[in-house]
C-alpha cells in the first residue's frame, strides 16, 4: 500500500474510533500504595468525584476497575479519559484532573517541583511490543532492524526478510509514555522519524490501522492486541512479548504503570486505588494482560537498572 493510501486510511481509522476509550517495579511507590495491595472493595457509603486521564496503554484497566468499583459504591462518580502520560501528568499537577495515568514516572514529564507535589500510586505493569499485520509474514525483527525501521532508515519490508512492501510507520507524540518506553528499552534511546510517519497517541486507532495495512508497524501495550486475529506483536531478539518473559527477565520493554494523585488522595480516591491493587480486582488485572509487580523478580528489575 502507497503512503498516500495508507495515509487516507489511517484518518479513517482514527474517525471511527474517536469516540472510544483507547496510550512509558520501583521503590519511588508511595506508602500509600504499598500498603493498598490486601485492601479490598471500598465501603458502600463512600461519595465523591473522581477523573483519571492520561496514559492509554493502561486505560482500559482503570475503566474495568472504575465500573466494578462504582457498582458497589453508587455515591462515587469517575471518569476516565486518555490523552497520554505527559497529558495526565500536565492535568493532575495543574489540579484539572483528580489522578494522572502514567508510563513513566512524574520526573520525565514535568519539572522537578511539579513531580514533588504528586503522590506516585503504581498499579500494574504493562508490556510493549512492535506490531504488525498478521497478513506481513515478519515474525521477529532485531534489535537492530526495529532501530534502523523506526528511524527511517530502511524503508522496505524486504530488506529484513519480509514483502517487497513500503514501510508505513505509525509512531507516537512526545507526550506519550509508551513512546518514551519503546523508545528507552527496545529502540536504545534511538529519535523516531517522525517526520516519515503518522502519529497518534491512542492504541485502538493504532492497533485498527495496522489491521487494515498490511505495511504498517508500530507500537503498543500488549493486552491491546488480545483477541484480535488481524495483528500480531513481533519478538525482539527471538523473544517473544509475554508477561512470563518479562518476570523472568528475557524481555525489558515494559513499565510501571502510575496513578498519580496531587498529594494525598481523599478517601474516595484512595479506596479506588486501593480496590485496583486489592485481591477482590486481582483476577481481572491478570485476565486483561497486565502483570504484577510482585511477580517481577530481581532478573526483570535487572533489565530497568540505570
Amino acid at each position: 500500500m502507497s503512503i498516500k493510501r495508507f495515509a487516507a486510511a489511517f484518518i479513517a481509522g482514527a474517525l471511527s474510533l474517536g469516540t472510544l476509550a483507547a496510550c512509558g517495579g520501583s521503590d519511588k511507590a508511595s506508602d500509600n500504595s504499598s500498603a493498598s495491595s490486601s485492601s479490598s472493595a471500598a465501603s458502600s457509603d463512600l461519595s465523591g468525584t473522581i477523573s483519571a486521564a492520561g496514559a492509554t496503554a493502561f486505560q482500559p484497566l482503570v475503566q474495568a476497575a472504575a465500573d466494578a468499583f462504582t457498582k458497589d459504591n453508587s455515591g462515587v462518580s469517575i471518569t476516565v479519559s486518555g490523552g497520554g502520560s505527559g497529558t495526565g501528568l500536565k492535568q493532575v499537577s495543574d489540579g484539572s484532573v483528580t489522578i494522572g495515568d502514567s508510563d513513566v514516572f512524574a520526573e520525565e514529564k514535568l519539572t522537578p517541583d511539579q513531580a514533588k507535589a504528586l503522590v506516585d500510586h503504581q498499579v500494574a505493569i504493562s508490556v510493549m511490543a512492535p506490531v504488525v499485520n498478521s497478513e506481513l509474514g515478519v515474525t521477529n525483527l532485531t534489535t537492530d532492524q526495529l532501530v534502523s525501521i523506526f528511524t527511517g532508515k530502511t524503508k522496505n519490508w524486504k530488506e529484513v526478510g519480509g514483502p517487497d512492501e513500503e514501510i508505513a510507520l505509525i509512531t507516537r507524540p512526545d507526550s506519550s509514555g509508551t513512546r518514551a518506553t519503546f523508545k528507552k528499552y527496545a529502540l536504545n534511546d534511538a529519535e523516531e522519524a517522525h517526520n516519515q510517519a503518522l502519529e497518534t497517541d491512542d492504541s485502538g486507532t493504532l492497533v485498527q490501522t495496522v489491521s487494515q495495512n498490511k505495511s504498517a508497524i508500530g507500537y503498543v501495550a500488549i493486552n491491546y492486541v488480545q483477541g484480535n486475529n488481524s495483528v500480531k506483536t513481533v519478538q525482539i531478539d527471538g523473544v517473544d512479548a509475554t508477561l512470563d518473559n518479562v518476570y523472568s527477565g528475557k524481555y525489558k520493554v515494559w513499565t510501571a504503570e502510575h496513578m498519580y494523585t496531587k498529594g494525598d488522595p481523599d478517601a474516595a480516591t484512595k479506596a479506588f486505588l486501593d480496590y485496583i491493587v486489592s485481591d477482590t480486582f486481582a483476577q481481572q488485572v491478570a485476565d486483561m494482560g497486565y502483570g504484577s509487580a510482585s511477580k517481577m523478580t530481581d532478573a526483570a528489575k535487572a533489565t530497568h537498572a540505570k
